[in-house]
């Protein structure tokens, strides 16, 4: 039903002219990858989350989130495109519920949560969904845009202009995730609308991959031509290269003609 492999790769195409490839390593720091995602290209999810929590708590409720997304996203009717919203909301609800009520009914497990990005995607465009700071990008034309907003505080502390984007990259604070999965009972995700052009290539990723390489790193990486899977493994490796302080993962997902 979902595939989620752990620093390993991923390559499918399916009839809705897509592609896409993953990899996920634990960095260089980290004693364990707490990073999960799943992919189905049959039905046009991609999905990655990064855990947060105490022992092996973060490796549970990434694990759990991208289960339950995937259940509910891969069992839609994959015609009814206008349903996709609420298909979204209902795959972020059910993954919350199955952290949080496992938190509550293991104290060990208290206060661990995840964040969630995703893509879904249609012959016509994608829908893309986000809560935390994992991120979702489009290289268009060789140039790179980041879609979501980060839910962290001091990204709204930026947005706000109360802070500059340097002194947010050396906060103390930084690592203050302001939505999350799992660690309250109900949450509310970003679910919006992107048009998709032939060639498009969208970006999953968790922050490890982001706090090592700077945004114009990764877009003259993206733009090589090479296989998702080689862009993979590049991106990883840059960011293992400039640091790996933190779990990687990558998700590629290319429009086709």
């Amino acid at each position: 039903m979902y595939t989620d492999f752990r620093e390993r790769f991923c390559l499918a195409t399916a009839v809705l002219h897509y592609t896409a490839a993953a990899v996920t390593d634990r960095g260089r720091k980290r004693p364990s990858n707490e990073d999960a995602y799943g992919l189905s290209v049959e039905h046009g999810v991609y999905i990655v989350c990064d855990g947060m929590g105490g022992a092996a708590a973060g490796e549970i409720a990434s694990s759990l989130a991208v289960e339950e997304a995937m259940r509910v996203l891969c069992a839609r009717d994959g015609d009814e495109s206008m349903a996709l919203p609420g298909s979204a909301e209902e795959a972020v609800f059910a993954a919350n519920d199955a952290i949080y009520s496992r938190a509550e009914r293991n104290p060990r497990l208290n206060g661990m949560g995840t964040t969630l990005v995703a893509l879904l995607a249609r012959e016509t465009g994608v829908w893309v969904v986000n809560i935390g700071d994992s991120r979702c990008y489009r290289l268009r034309n060789r140039r790179l845009e980041q879609l979501t907003q980060d839910h962290s505080l001091v990204d709204e502390q930026v947005r706000l202009g109360r802070m500059t984007p340097a002194e947010a990259l050396r906060s103390p604070l930084r690592n203050v995730i302001t939505r999350a999965l799992g660690t309250q009972s109900s949450v509310t995700p970003d679910i919006f609308e992107i048009e998709t052009d032939p060639g498009d290539l969208f970006m999953l990723c968790s922050d490890g991959l982001t706090r090592e390489l700077s945004d114009p790193l990764i877009e003259s990486l993206l733009s090589l031509d090479l296989r998702l899977e080689e862009l993979c493994a590049r991106m990883v490796n840059a960011a293992k290269k400039a640091g790996g302080h933190d779990n990687i993962t990558c998700l590629l997902v290319r429009a086709g003609g």
